[in-house]
């Protein structure tokens, strides 16, 4: 499979996770595919569902893809934009763009917004508290090559094509809205902030709103795919147990670059929970099984690991 890669960029980018996503997921074109945490939207621009709802509380992220929707932003205005702004930045390298930084914060234009993405420090989105966007520069003042910008006019015009071939919308909204209008026959895919990991002004994330997600996708009749994470070298995510007792989870191994921490650095182990059994068979031969929640209240819970 080769995966669709979205225009713009955001941490946690699940494009090589995609494939695995996509394998488990039982969603048949007959109902509404949601996600209530659009983010990049890698996973649901893959499955390319007839009809669909991209939410996020990042009004950029929905703006942007609305310029494309409605056909501000085509392949062909992202590629003169993006030649022109790439070799102001070629010369004049980070005035340029903190600049076009200054600029976005007071007119939040999507076009901006594009360039800020892929010309930032190492992919990050990031705002303050005042809802404005703060990161640095990348220190890549060649960064808009040809080649470059061609790959992420292409990008748009897959997004841009499937908008006009498929029903889907583009939303700012609150996760709890938007999980709470899925009936039956409907597919949610969560890939929530993770806990304690790249929080900012619009994807702060504590107990409170991970214990509101759970009760939330308990309740649902809707099927879901949930991304998290299981564990890394450091920690066990605190979340997993309570998923444990009501749903199946599957894990992955993969290694997550983003940000300046080297905790963010190292590899991680992946869960998927799902509010229904696996569709693709699990070779439990091949595969580690692990030993979580031991518990004897617990009479059906296995948790498989699956290869990278």
């Amino acid at each position: 499979m080769t995966v669709k890669v979205p225009p713009l960029k955001c941490q946690g980018i699940k494009t090589k996770l995609t494939e695995w996503i996509k394998d488990h997921s039982t969603y048949e074109n007959n109902g509404t595919w949601i996600e209530p945490f659009m983010g990049s939207g890698v996973v649901g621009f893959n499955v390319a569902p007839r009809r669909a709802i991209f939410a996020d509380v990042n009004p950029h992220i929905i703006n942007f893809y609305n310029a494309i929707k409605n056909g501000k932003i085509t392949a062909g205005s992202a590629k003169e934009f993006l030649e022109r702004e790439g070799a102001l930045l070629q010369k004049q390298g980070e005035d340029h763009y903190y600049r076009v930084r200054e600029r976005f914060n007071k007119d939040f234009d999507p076009f901006d917004f594009l360039f800020l993405n892929r010309a930032c420090f190492n992919g990050v989105m990031r705002f303050n508290k005042k809802g404005l966007y703060n990161v640095p520069f990348g220190h890549k003042p060649e960064r808009f090559a040809k080649a470059y910008i061609t790959k992420i006019t292409n990008q748009i015009k897959y997004v841009s094509q499937a908008t006009s071939q498929f029903d889907w919308m583009f939303v700012c909204s609150d996760f709890r809205q938007i999980i709470s209008s899925a009936s039956q026959g409907d597919f949610i895919y969560c890939d929530p902030p993770y806990m304690g990991r790249h929080t900012d002004y619009y994807n702060s994330w504590g107990e409170p709103e991970e214990q509101e997600l759970y009760s939330l996708l308990k309740e649902t009749q809707a099927k879901f795919i949930l991304s998290t994470w299981h564990s890394n070298r450091y920690r066990t995510n605190p979340a997993i147990e309570r998923y444990a007792y009501h749903f199946t989870i599957l894990t992955r191994e993969h290694f997550y670059h983003v940000g300046a921490s080297e905790e963010n650095r190292n590899p991680m182990l992946e869960a998927i929970v799902l509010n229904y059994n696996p569709l693709t068979p699990i070779d439990l031969q091949a595969e580690k099984q692990l030993a979580l929640l031991e518990k004897k209240q617990k009479e059906s819970y296995v948790l498989y690991s699956t290869p990278a």
